[in-house]
């Protein structure tokens, strides 16, 4: 005669979501995003006795100017602003390739840098010998490839070794780090002023010179970093949905015996696919070097390589919604600055806040993949 048991589950367990609809997605995201800030609220009034008001407008004026300002240099508080939001998005569409391979490239740091070093390279060799266009063409050629064989190297090694490529690409940014330090010695021991400085700032005729990005070919600002990128958004989202092999290293990431029996060459579209990304690391250094700080050194990524993984990871390698986590990210950095300059707050304290805010809506993740399912009783025959 078979009896009947109760059996006790757990007090609390995760259960796997099916896809969840985006409004939803957006809701969790703004509650998350709420939450946080109360919380934040919270720690303001606690370690500093300051309005939070205060500092969150004041975070907002940071990014976007003073209502008192001249609307000119409101202009150029948000242009860069979105200059720096596309720098951040080109790093992430860089990662999106590999990231979807499962290919986990945290080398972006290490891309950038060499892809800087190498237009820093062309800026001082050529700035003053060659046509705008040509020039330019050389920064451009130089710095993909620098990228590319930065990404090339692990690649390599994954493809035909098995090696583990998060912490292969995590070693490349400390040679990266280190040969940017030895070029920047060498430039500096030639110049004798003790620092590289900006690079070509000036042509003979007193004009801005042509290598600089911003400006050239008779732009104002930053338009062609802005061009440039959103491009090269739309280029890496048809890539990746409407092409071959956007198919295959999607098929490769979801597993490489599939792969295999499908017919794909699983090392061809680890190679390829590691060298598409590291070009595009290399073009952000491109943008970073000759479109924004004119000059290289050891912190011209400025942990972009890492933060750029967040925006990746947040728009589930959606490149259009890319756009718009890079500039909550670049707004927070910029807003976290200038609380710690007009709120007399040390710049550690302002990196409190902005930890807060990432540790909430990165934690929301949890909740739009997994759902918690409280005890219940259940009987079962045995």
């Amino acid at each position: 005669m078979k009896k009947e048991q109760t059996l006790r589950e757990p007090f609390v367990r995760m259960v796997k979501r099916d896809a969840m609809p985006g409004w939803q997605r957006a809701c969790i995201y703004a509650l998350a995003l709420l939450l946080a800030l109360i919380v934040c609220s919270a720690v303001i009034v606690a370690f500093t006795g300051l309005n939070p008001v205060t500092v969150f407008k004041t975070m907002f004026e940071t990014t976007f100017g003073t209502p008192d300002l001249a609307w000119k240099n409101r202009a150029m508080s948000i242009w860069t602003t979105v200059r720096d939001t596309m720098i951040l998005l080109c790093v992430a569409l860089a990662l999106v390739p590999a990231f979807r391979m499962r290919f986990w490239n945290i080398g972006g740091e290490g891309q950038i840098l060499v892809g800087g070093l190498a237009t820093a390279f062309a800026m001082r060799q050529f700035g003053d010998a060659m046509p705008t266009w040509l020039l330019f063409t050389y920064m451009v050629c130089f710095s993909l490839l620098a990228g590319m064989v930065w990404g090339l190297l692990p690649a390599v090694f994954k493809a035909f070794w098995n090696t583990n490529e998060t912490l292969f690409t995590l070693m490349m940014n400390y040679i990266a780090i280190q040969i940017v330090s030895a070029f920047s010695i060498l430039w500096e021991a030639k110049q004798g002023s003790g620092s590289i400085g900006v690079i070509n700032k000036a042509t003979k005729a007193g004009h801005m010179t042509t290598s600089w990005l911003s400006g050239a070919f008779g732009t104002k600002n930053y338009i062609i970093d802005v061009m440039i990128v959103l491009a090269l958004t739309i280029l890496i989202f048809v890539y990746m949905k409407y092409t071959k092999h956007g198919y295959e290293l999607t098929v490769v990431g979801e597993s490489g015996n599939t792969a295999r029996y499908a017919g794909i060459n699983v090392r061809r579209v680890i190679i390829r696919t590691m060298a598409l990304s590291g070009a595009l690391c290399g073009l952000a250094g491109f943008i970073l070097v000759s479109g924004s700080s004119h000059t290289i050194s050891t912190n011209t990524a400025g942990g972009r390589g890492f933060t750029a993984i967040i925006v990746a990871w947040l728009a589930k390698f959606n490149p259009f919604m890319m756009i718009v986590i890079s500039f909550f990210l670049v707004f927070m950095d910029y807003g976290a600055k200038g609380v710690a300059t007009s709120c007399g707050l040390n710049k550690a304290f302002s990196d409190i806040i902005t930890g807060i805010i990432l540790f909430f809506i990165l934690g929301s993740e949890f909740f739009i993949n997994y759902r918690l399912v409280f005890r219940g009783g259940r009987k079962e025959a045995l």
